[in-house]
């Protein structure tokens, strides 16, 4: 345990040196197997059979698919069919931006692919139409993650794969808490723009008017919002497993954006493909290190001694699921969603096995507690990513976005790890899952 906590170290010193992840997370595997004297000539080929494994093409396929909708004019008709709706009200606007993050990220599967193709729409025109710009800018950072919450989630595919239990399971046991939070920060925006008068709002459509506006832009947007009905409704009748789901969704996505949006062109198709390889290249390099270093964790033991350690502190299982999403809050907080959910899976997938706790309920539990790591200071990937959208400093930006968090993102983790069957209902109502 000493050696790996040490590898550890030198793993969050490179992060905050701001050495590339891959490279960070290669020192600390390769020194951890050093250190503990086991033979790298087994683990690299470990390493290699892991990310090469058939279900792992999901990665890649999703993030093709998601990189061509959003190249191919999806994220102009997502928005307009929420501006359609709730548009016209006070705050709508901010509301708009939640929905759609959603709505892309059931498209995306990344945040960061929400923050590029929504916030650099949506916080210029929120700023333009009287929105406080600290404000928009914690909006669309928040909202982001909950890409990682409505499936199809990238991180939600690698943390199944690295613990071995279903990814379909896994996408459902999100969705209520992945909505749930959507209403939340909707609602919170409105509450915090309440008393603001230089927000501008247009005058509210006839029904007739708006009725039509609403169908207009609803079929503007529905192949863009047939296509996550399309993955899961594939997935989860069992016609395709989620590795073909994915393959389907890059086959739908080519002629969505080339002959019906037109939003890809020649060049913007081979812009995103090479968009996508290098993506797929830089995560699968992180994933590969990830994958060294959980074997030798394994070998050495060390999740069995942490539910030991653990478990000398309490044998009660919430007591011991609090404490680790205090473990998982510091993990988002350092590093990207993907390497968080493997580091989930590998350390602490085992400890809570052992304690009896379901393993998706679990999966929900990560995603929501990696979700707040992300857009939480100091570290805080999601939350400067939007910042270099809005160009602002992060005192401009830091006040809202900790209200958003403290009264919406922390209650919703909190309500996911002790009631666990906001997580649960899904799976056991579309799969039969039978939790523990």
């Amino acid at each position: 345990m000493t050696l790996f906590l040490i590898a550890m170290a030198v793993i969050v010193v490179l992060l905050l040196a701001q050495v590339p992840v891959a490279f960070s997370f290669g020192i600390g595997a390769l020194l951890f197997a050093f250190m503990t004297d086991n033979n790298i000539s087994f683990l690299i080929p470990h390493g290699f059979k892991t990310a090469s494994g058939f279900a792992l093409l999901a990665l890649p396929l999703f993030i093709y698919a998601g990189i061509l909708m959003a190249e191919g004019g999806i994220s102009e008709r997502l928005l307009n069919f929420v501006n359609s709706i709730v548009g016209r009200i006070k705050g709508g606007l901010g509301a708009v931006t939640v929905l759609t993050c959603a709505l892309f990220g059931a498209i995306s599967g990344s945040s960061s692919a929400a923050i590029a193709a929504i916030g650099q729409v949506m916080i210029p025109r929120m700023v333009r139409e009287g929105y406080p710009a600290g404000h928009a800018t914690a909006l669309v950072a928040c909202s982001s993650v909950l890409a990682l919450m409505i499936p199809p989630s990238i991180p939600m595919i690698v943390f199944s794969i690295t613990g071995g239990i279903s990814v379909g399971a896994a996408f459902l046991s999100t969705i209520i808490p992945g909505i749930l939070l959507t209403l939340v920060y909707c609602g919170l925006n409105f509450w915090f723009l309440k008393d603001n008068d230089q927000i501008k709002v247009d005058a509210p459509l006839p029904l007739a008017a708006a009725t039509k506006g609403v169908m207009k832009s609803a079929g503007s947007a529905g192949f863009a919002l047939l296509m996550p009905l399309l993955i899961l409704g594939a997935i989860y009748s069992g016609i395709a497993t989620p590795t073909e789901a994915a393959a389907i969704a890059v086959l739908y996505a080519i002629p969505v954006g080339l002959f019906i949006y037109r939003g890809l062109t020649l060049k913007t198709f081979g812009s995103a493909t090479i968009k996508a390889v290098t993506m797929t290249g830089s995560i699968m390099a992180v994933l590969f290190f990830l994958f060294i270093m959980s074997r030798t964790m394994i070998l050495e033991q060390v999740p069995k001694e942490l539910a030991e350690s653990l478990l000398q502190i309490s044998d009660n299982k919430y007591v011991i699921l609090f404490l680790i999403n205090i473990m998982l809050l510091l993990i988002g907080m350092i590093v990207d969603d993907i390497s968080g959910s493997v580091l989930a899976a590998v350390i602490f997938l085992p400890v809570i096995q052992q304690l009896g706790i379901d393993p998706i309920h679990f999966a929900a539990v990560v995603g929501v507690n990696l979700g707040l790591g992300n857009v939480s200071p100091p570290c805080a990937p999601m939350l400067y990513m939007a910042g270099g959208v809005s160009k602002l400093s992060l005192d401009q930006y830091l006040k809202p976005t900790l209200k958003f968090l403290l009264l919406g993102h922390l209650p919703m983790v909190l309500l996911v790890t002790f009631v666990p069957q906001l997580s649960l209902l899904l799976p056991e109502l579309v799969m039969d899952y039978t939790a523990l």
